[in-house]
């Protein structure tokens, strides 16, 4: 699944990953966790994430690699905003070659900046159990804290408004041609309209994928 910072992919992934039984993968879910527990390459990728860049490639590369060679991801797997750049795409399609396995689709979700920004922007996590809300689209019956377990919610530095602007710039200037790479390389390329209602935007996507 690719598409920029707001789009639903992680929303649609997780309902798509519990429907076909396999596991999800979000760079950006690896990296914070990385950062969290404060590992050399947590703190490298801090340094770019704070300020809206992308991580290096042989940094995410890396990562990823890790993931997918955990037996959880022996009958499938969905990646959520991966990969970001074409040298990204061409280690990952080298090394599932080398397994003698291949991506099923490439799915780019694609929506309007400003909606995508206020969706970015109106995300909220909780500083206890780490759940996540929306403002807009999904806020917490308890106001400002976390309905789950009291916890305060906060806006991630990455998150805010104008960070988020820095955030697609980096994200279009970079993936354009990731996008034409897999246009031109790759029959399993679709493209998802990624507006509307959640239900709405689900039920396009399994229009994609249960044909599989």
């Amino acid at each position: 699944m690719l598409g920029p910072p707001g789009a639903g992919k992680g929303t649609h992934g997780d309902r798509l990953a519990e429907r076909c039984g396999i596991p999800k993968y979000a760079t950006g879910d690896i990296l914070r966790e990385a950062v969290r527990n404060d590992t050399p390459l947590g703190r490298e990728a801090k340094q770019y994430m704070d300020k809206g860049e992308l991580v290096p490639d042989d940094v995410v590369l890396g990562l990823v690699r890790d993931v997918l060679s955990s037996p959880s991801a022996k009958d499938g797997f969905i990646l959520d905003g991966f990969p970001r750049t074409v040298a990204q795409a061409e280690g990952l399609h080298a090394w599932l070659a080398d397994r003698g396995m291949s991506l099923d689709v490439v799915i780019y979700f694609d929506a309007p900046e400003e909606e995508l920004i206020r969706r970015v922007a109106g995300r909220r996590v909780c500083v206890g159990c780490g759940m996540i809300y929306n403002v807009h689209l999904d806020p917490s019956a308890a106001g400002e804290l976390c309905e789950r377990c009291g916890g305060r919610l906060e806006t991630r530095e990455d998150d805010k408004a104008e960070t988020v602007r820095n955030r697609l710039r980096v994200y279009r200037d970079s993936t354009e041609p990731l996008l034409q790479w897999y246009a031109t390389s790759s029959t399993s390329f679709r493209e998802l309209k990624a507006v509307g209602s959640v239900d709405e935007v689900y039920n396009g996507l399994l229009t994609l994928v249960d044909c599989l």
